[in-house]
């Protein structure tokens, strides 16, 4: 396993607010963290070597290495979480960079068309369709990736049994070297290779693509991103596929990664059975000369792109380290990333100072793309704030260059890294199946050697036993020696002056004196006792559930389930209030800025010096509004769950409310409305849950004149009632006892003074939801991107889960048959779309609120088609039952998934949640997948009947601004 984060740009994850940051990341390099000198000679591995070979670590031991004598390596990995079900991942040395010229994008092209017809597979689409029959969804369970110098094939079997893995090696081996690579199958799928395209051409798409064109100036990966040239998507042949196929899909640069509930020697024998044969076609193809890392002074590129955020990266470039991974350069490794973990430390403490310099920072240094390594800090600051907030990162890094490290935060550093480390060990016996084998196959991308959790925990104890703060103030002061600085900037809007007053700005700030770091204040967790402890009132055994319900005295409910789904591995939820149930319809929620609340830390302790005051101890803190309560969440390990319970009970009885906090979210979220308004995916993810609620002002996201009138006050007046005088109820599931769960929260939750009960039943919410009225001609709303961008959505109006579970379950089989028809219709027959998508939600919290839909991305001339085309598939769905085929290949999926999320620790923190007062959540799980295997073809042909009427739909299409046409029934 990788000892760290593949790359340390861990800022931007403190913000909760929508999905919407446009987070630019490195783009799809691959990192790894060695100090090693620049330059250092690569480990070269022969067909069939694994890193281990050339390595002194030693590699886990859980996990069967091999190779075929053709060269083709495999990984083998029992592992039973969850029970019964398996991962597979087959990948190929071969991305963009192997492409020439006249085939940029065709080894993306070539992974499309690994689903579209082979020897023993001939048909187009059929092998998707076998899957489908194996319980394996399409994107969810099959799917597939290509980058710079990889591509993956990936399966997640719901079965571990003989016909499901056979079937799956089957595939696999048609994949590898059957592949028919048809004419007429390319002419089909080249909509929607160029819907893809369209998908993924966003600003922060076309800043990552000019920020590696500038740090890795004169080499090749820039020149090659993998979605490729419009033109050769538009007009290559199939010939120049089969090129690349029969260059590359060979078996010396194959590596076959299978992890699950198997036995590893059966698997080795299937494998060996299936691959043995398998042999290159004609010559092989060679690795590209990716370049040299050029010589360069200070430079510096601005790339304007509206709808980009703003924001500055500062570089240092090197050739990149490949040498071998061993036990040294590991060393190396973990003293570097500790120093960057004391200047991203440092990084966040301004951002969350009274007046910050920027919204976030973060520092990481790597390999990228194999091509060069580089060392860098990166800052995300308002449009008209990129001075300071370059001003103060350049210095806070200069700073932690020509003064190093304290001993004090290195201590601090060395404490959170090692509880990391020794949770994962805890947690080694539970890990997922497919995260495992994601993990497995992901070493090879740098050759790492896959070592276990005791190992990576050995190790690191190794390193930092005698690790002295000089020392990773030298490893710090060498990851910024590189080539450079190069100054890269991204904005919407070009700053006066352009790239010279970007240069001119960084020069006046290098040369600013920087003074040393003071000492770390030392804090204390000051919030250990609550009041007297609680004691039970009424405690209830629901034993088919293994779930216990607990009333204290002072009215706090605790439902507990204890689980071994994840060794040490404890969630934690507390809910109280009404949520959104509770909010005025008429007035924009406020709970956007809910992130505010606990990065406002606490009356006695900022959220900064609790996590000083914590170092080393695992919890969390997340805010949600939900549709029945307000939330807070922690996910910790057994041993630290009462810290856990301390800290949600601290916020719940005496939050901080810092301005400061609400002001860095308020920051940040003024920022999006332009990034929101530039693709047509940005407009349908800000505003599709307002649309779809007829408006109410609980579901829709705020303007940017909204958002800048909001206030702490407001957030504050929200939440205040519900957290000083609502009930309460903790919800614990995980690796915990029933009664150490009781006793922690008596000592926290239920010390607190007496509170309301929750009423049983639970009484209708205050504001119900409502969906939009049916519009004869769609709903317009426009995007400022590219013109050829848009999407076409149509929904139903159903009804809640409660008013028919059944009915519910049928609809989300409609909703996936659905999903099926428009696969089989827009993406095979008519290629006019990367993935169209249908489904189903029925509220658990509204009454008579639930709704059918199917969407589907094209260009703008297309959308129309897109309303043809569904008012056929209703209308066939309603007229004629479905097929068996069809329905199991609807069905499998659905019940696979289900099964797969019953084995985790949150599908039962969120079924059992509010299941005290509200006894039918716990008829949801007791008949969840029943339902779902009781849903007969007549069942979902009803369910058109009903739903599915045409006069009720709702409609909406999002287009370019420049060719949208006035519309009757405008959206906003």
């Amino acid at each position: 396993m990788k000892r760290f984060e593949r790359f340390a740009l861990a800022a931007l994850a403190t913000f909760t607010l929508a999905s919407s940051a446009l987070a630019l990341t490195p783009g799809d390099s691959h990192s790894t963290h060695s100090a090693a000198a620049s330059g250092a000679p690569a480990a070269v591995l022969a067909p069939g070597e694994w890193p281990q070979v050339h390595s002194d670590l030693t590699p886990d031991s859980d996990i069967r290495f091999g190779a075929l004598p053709n060269g083709m390596r495999y990984a083998i990995m029992h592992n039973a979480t969850p029970p019964g079900q398996v991962s597979m991942r087959l990948r190929f040395d071969v991305g963009s960079e192997m492409e020439r010229d006249d085939q940029q994008g065709l080894a993306h092209f070539l992974e499309h068309m690994a689903f579209n017809g082979s020897t023993n597979v001939p048909t187009r689409g059929e092998m998707v369709k076998d899957l489908e029959r194996l319980g394996l969804a399409f994107g969810a369970d099959t799917n597939a990736q290509t980058g710079f110098d990889a591509t993956v094939y990936k399966f997640d079997l719901p079965k571990s049994d003989d016909q499901t893995v056979d079937t799956s090696l089957m595939l696999l081996r048609e994949i590898a070297g059957n592949l028919l690579l048809d004419q007429g199958a390319m002419d089909q799928e080249r909509g929607v290779i160029l819907s893809e395209e369209r998908l993924r051409d966003t600003p922060s798409y076309r800043v990552t693509k000019a920020r590696l064109g500038f740090t890795m100036d004169g080499q090749r990966p820039p020149q090659r991103f993998p979605i490729g040239l419009v033109p050769v998507i538009q007009s290559a042949k199939a010939d120049l596929i089969a090129d690349i196929y029969h260059r590359y899909y060979r078996p010396e640069r194959a590596t076959l990664v299978v992890v699950g509930d198997i036995d590893p020697a059966a698997m080795e024998a299937k494998i060996k059975a299936r691959f043995a044969d398998w042999q290159g076609k004609g010559p092989a193809g060679d690795d590209p000369d990716l370049g040299k890392v050029a010589a360069r002074g200070t430079d510096v590129r601005l790339a304007v792109e509206p709808g980009a955020p703003t924001t500055v990266e500062l570089a240092w470039v090197t050739p990149p380290d490949l040498s071998a991974d061993t036990v040294a350069k590991r060393r190396r490794e973990i003293v570097e990333q500790l120093g960057l973990a004391v200047l991203n430390r440092r990084l966040a403490t301004l951002s969350r100072a009274e007046d910050p310099p920027f919204i976030s920072a973060g520092a990481f240094r790597g390999n990228q793309l194999r091509a060069e390594r580089v060392a860098a800090v990166f800052v995300y600051a308002e449009p008209d704030h990129w001075k300071p907030a370059m001003a103060a990162a350049e210095a806070e890094a200069r700073r932690a260059v020509q003064f190093g490290v304290r001993p004090d935060e290195l201590a601090r550093e060395i404490t959170e890294s090692e509880a990391a480390l020794k949770l994962a060990v805890a947690g080694a016996a539970t890990r997922r199946t497919p995260a495992l084998a994601e993990e497995i196959v992901g070493t090879v991308d740098e050759s790492d050697v896959q070592t276990s959790p005791a190992d990576d925990l050995a190790l690191f104890e190794a390193a930092t036993k005698d690790l002295t703060a000089a020392d990773v103030s030298a490893a710090l002061k060498n990851a910024f020696a590189g080539q450079g600085p190069l100054v890269f900037m991204s904005t919407a809007t070009a700053p006066d002056g352009g790239a010279q007053a970007v240069r001119t700005a960084y020069e006046a700030d290098r040369n600013q004196p920087v003074t040393a770091p003071g000492a770390l204040r030392q804090v204390d967790w000051p919030y250990t006792t609550f009041g007297p402890i609680g004691k039970v009132a009424e405690r209830k055994d629901v034993g088919d559930l293994d779930t216990v319900f607990v009333r204290f005295q002072n009215n706090v409910r605790l439902t507990v389930k204890s689980t071994k789904l994840r060794e040490d591995q404890v969630l934690v939820k507390v809910r109280f209030g009404d949520g959104l149930a509770g909010m005025a319809p008429d007035r924009q929620t406020i709970t956007w800025a809910g992130g505010a609340f606990s990065e406002g830390g606490l009356r006695q302790i900022s959220a900064d010096d609790a996590e000083r005051a914590l170092a080393g101890q695992v919890y969390g803190v997340s805010f949600n509004a939900e549709s029945d309560a307000f939330t807070l969440a922690g996910d910790t390990r057994t041993s630290d769950a009462p810290t856990q319970l301390e800290v949600l009970a601290a916020y719940v009885s005496d939050p901080g409310w810092r301005p400061e906090a609400f002001e860095r979210f308020k920051t940040f979220g003024a920022t999006l409305e332009d990034q929101y308004a530039a693709t047509d995916s940005g407009v349908l993810s800000r505003d599709l849950a307002g649309l779809l609620h007829a408006g109410d002002r609980r579901w829709t996201f705020p303007s940017k004149a909204e958002i800048g009138a909001a206030s702490a006050e407001a957030l504050k007046s929200e939440l205040t009632p519900a957290l000083a005088s609502g009930p309460i109820e903790v919800d614990i599931v995980g690796d915990i006892t029933v009664d150490k769960a009781i006793e922690d929260v008596a000592e926290t939750f239920g010390a607190l003074p007496t509170r309301p009960d929750w009423p049983s039943p639970a009484p209708p919410p205050q504001h119900g939801a409502s969906f939009p009225a049916p519009v004869a001609a769609p709903v317009i709303e426009t995007h400022t991107g590219r013109a050829d961008q848009g999407i076409a959505l149509e929904a139903w109006p159903a009804d809640d889960f409660y008013a028919s579970p059944n009915g519910a379950r049928v609809n989300n089989i409609l909703g996936r048959v659905m999903q099926l028809r428009l696969t089989d219709v827009l993406r095979l027959r008519e290629g006019v779309t990367y993935s169209p998508a249908a489904g189903a939600v029925a509220s658990t919290v509204f009454p008579h609120y639930g709704y059918i839909e199917a969407e589907m991305e094209a260009p703008p001339p297309k959308l129309d088609g897109f309303f043809t085309d569904v008012a056929k598939i209703a209308a066939d769905l309603r007229a004629t039952p479905v097929s068996d085929d069809e329905l199991e290949r609807a069905k499998k999926p659905a019940i696979e998934a289900l099964e797969k999320a019953i084995a985790t620790n949150e599908y039962w923190l969120n079924g059992l949640a509010g299941a005290q007062t509200d006894p039918r959540r716990l008829a949801i799980l007791r008949s969840a997948q029943a339902g779902l295997e009781r849903v007969s073809a007549a069942d979902v042909e009803k369910a058109a009947q009903t739903w599915l009427i045409d006069d009720k739909a709702w409609k909406l299409e999002i287009k370019p601004q420049a060719t949208a046409i006035a519309s009757a029934e405008p959206a906003r």
